[in-house]
């Protein structure tokens, strides 16, 4: 595998491109006659995009996306449809490809209208400037950033068994409501592999459960995270190569968006090992990367490992708290707090003056070995800042 340029484009016959104004934003997405599939919140409040395009994808068929940025198009009724179908047509007119071959999504101020007259100026805009290029990528990462503080993209080849060469390559935006079950996200993913809609839908699904439903901001869960993989099938068949390429994408994509998580200022992994079941390692990780608690021992790198086992504790996996080790871990830099239920680093020992050291990094893992299975997860996330608070309070003012 080998990381390349070019996100979305790096695919050859991707069309892209992306507008502004103000907090407005467009992207465009084009690879016509495109097998696809895609995954989507599972909040009971769905967004008119999202019903809009799980219309759409039923016949795992894609022509393009259109995506905005500024407001979710959320909790407006009929109207909201109406909008979001307005979108798909202005697309599916000036391209000349059928409606139902436009997906549509957005991401903003949930429960305000859509204002159409910026929004299809902004498709106009962008439709007149597609191209397949790195900076045609870059532009539309940018068009749908919110409280992003950075665009995020990533693209990878990787050759199949049967001798071809696949590339796979994504954009992604989504910096605060951040849950498991993906967040306030959007994640639209190109590659050239031949699948069908079902291989790719199985493929995306094991490869979200793997990234974007690892990920922990805030613990809200938003309405409007959408996910679309679209492949123009003009390489090899789908295996295994493919599926560690598209998890390694999705998992890099995740990571950015924890690095970017709403007032950041530390990333966190955090690795449960030696589970009982997958479920429990899952459980534990993002219970633990999930902790307002844990979070905010971070932010005042405090090596707090009695928050860590607490969240442990009440993520409901299968434990022996005489059995668990925890380790802090940063840069070159290890130390173990807690070995079989024993705590290692109590005050004026080394342990505990290295833990201390670790946590004034940027960057922290947590592992955690609960010494009773074969088991392993990972979660990532961020610290909880005054300035999550900050931006919150103020967003929709």
């Amino acid at each position: 595998m080998e990381i390349i340029k070019g996100g979305v484009c790096a695919v050859d016959g991707v069309l892209a491109s992306g507008s502004r104004k103000g907090k407005y934003g467009v992207s465009v997405i084009v690879s016509k006659n495109n097998t696809a599939s895609a995954v989507f919140t599972s909040n009971k409040v769905a967004a008119a995009p999202v019903i809009v395009t799980k219309e759409v994808i039923k016949d795992g068929k894609l022509s393009a996306i259109v995506a905005n940025s500024g407001n979710a198009n959320c909790f407006t009724g009929e109207e909201g449809i109406k909008n979001a179908k307005e979108m798909t047509k202005r697309v599916a007119d000036k391209l000349n490809i059928k409606l139902n071959d436009v997906a549509v999504a957005s991401t903003g101020i949930i429960g305000r209208k859509l204002p159409l007259d910026i929004i299809n100026k902004l498709i106009d805009e962008s439709l007149n400037t597609l191209e397949n290029s790195p900076e045609a990528s870059f532009s539309a990462a940018e068009a749908i950033m919110t409280t992003d503080t950075f665009s995020k993209e990533f693209a990878v080849q990787t050759t199949l068994n049967d001798g071809n060469t696949v590339k796979i390559g994504g954009i992604t935006k989504g910096s605060g409501m951040i849950a498991p079950n993906m967040g306030t996200m959007l994640c639209f993913i190109t590659t050239d592999v031949k699948a069908s809609s079902e291989e790719l839908n199985d493929a995306l699904k094991k490869a979200v459960n793997k990234s974007f439903n690892m990920v922990v901001v805030d613990g809200d869960e938003s309405t409007n995270d959408t996910v679309i993989l679209m492949s123009n099938g003009s390489s090899g068949n789908i295996d295994e190569n493919f599926q560690e390429a598209l998890e390694y994408v999705c998992i890099e994509l995740a990571k950015m968006m924890a690095k970017d998580a709403e007032g950041e200022t530390k990333y966190m992994e955090v690795h449960v090992n030696g589970a009982a079941s997958l479920d429990d390692a899952k459980a534990a990780s993002k219970a633990i990367v999930g902790s307002s608690l844990v979070k905010t021992a971070l932010f005042g790198a405090d090596p707090n490992w009695g928050r860590v086992i607490a969240a442990v504790g009440y993520s409901r996996a299968e434990m022996n708290e005489n059995l668990v080790d925890i380790t802090f871990k940063s840069d070159d830099e290890t130390v173990k707090i807690v070995e079989k239920g024993s705590i290692i680093a109590f005050d004026g020992t080394d342990e505990l003056k290295t833990a201390e050291k670790i946590m004034k990094n940027d960057e922290i893992e947590i592992i955690v070995d609960l010494n009773i299975g074969e088991y392993s997860a990972t979660a990532y996330g961020c610290d909880l800042s005054y300035d999550y608070v900050k931006i919150n309070s103020e967003y929709s003012t």
